[in-house]
């Protein structure tokens, strides 16, 4: 989630926006806070702050992590300091000013850097899925990206079966890859629980599985072959009588 920062603006001592910060802290809402730091002559009477201390270190853009003088604006976000101008993307090195950002692991990030290197990516078209997109094999697709390897048709929402880690619409499974039935000479995909019967070199889906005498169902009862027909028993004794 992007981050927001608050600014505070400097009236005598009194800092207006601290209801705004109080209001966001109640809330446990994530925010960074811009101060200016006051002078000592000013601050006397306050309580005691914490030392100042850039958390760039010697990378500290101002060349001196400590330094705090009086107008120097600092930014202060969960317990850590930085110098305004320190407070910057960790990729771009940008500022981050006045604008949201993206907090992950210590580091902070602008917007833009943080979607480059962490957004979702389409394996096929390896650009950044902002919203819906589809899951196969653990990987991640865009649904317009993710189509038939045959006839390119969108896959998203439809049945499909895959060969050698490709996916395949039914028809064009079907038509490439399938056994075809004895009877219907349709092919027999498996999709969507079709079931079907096999015996010997030949295949049948199983409402083609019917004698041809009577055409009755066979599933689940005795059989003749006669040729290249299927009998049921009662056909097979009746022709042979």
């Amino acid at each position: 989630m992007a981050t927001d920062i608050l600014h505070t603006k400097l009236d005598s001592l009194h800092i207006t926006g601290e209801e705004r910060i109080k209001k966001a802290r109640e809330h446990d809402e994530d925010v960074a806070i811009l101060s200016t730091f006051l002078p000592a002559s000013l601050t006397a009477n306050q309580p005691p702050s914490k030392p100042f201390l850039c958390v760039l270190g010697k990378e500290c853009f101002l060349g001196d992590p400590k330094l705090a003088t009086p107008g120097t604006k600092k930014m202060e976000y969960k317990t850590r300091q930085w110098h305004e101008q320190c407070f910057c993307c960790c990729v771009c090195k940008t500022p981050i000013g006045t604008k949201s950002f993206i907090p992950r692991e210590q580091e902070i990030y602008c917007a833009t850097c943080y979607e480059e290197k962490f957004a979702t990516r389409c394996v096929k078209c390896n650009k950044i899925i902002t919203s819906g997109g589809v899951t196969y094999k653990n990987e991640p697709w865009h649904r317009e990206c993710f189509t038939c390897t045959n006839c390119n048709t969108s896959l998203a929402g439809q049945r499909f079966t895959s060969r050698e880690e490709k996916p395949y619409c039914a028809d064009c499974f079907g038509e490439l890859f399938a056994k075809r039935c004895t009877a219907c000479c349709k092919p027999i995909t498996g999709i969507g629980g079709t079931r079907f019967i096999s015996f010997e070199d030949r295949h049948w889906h199983n409402d083609c599985f019917i004698c041809a005498a009577c055409r009755s169902s066979l599933v689940g009862r005795g059989f003749i072959t006669d040729a290249d027909d299927i009998l049921c028993t009662e056909c097979a004794k009746q022709k042979l009588m």
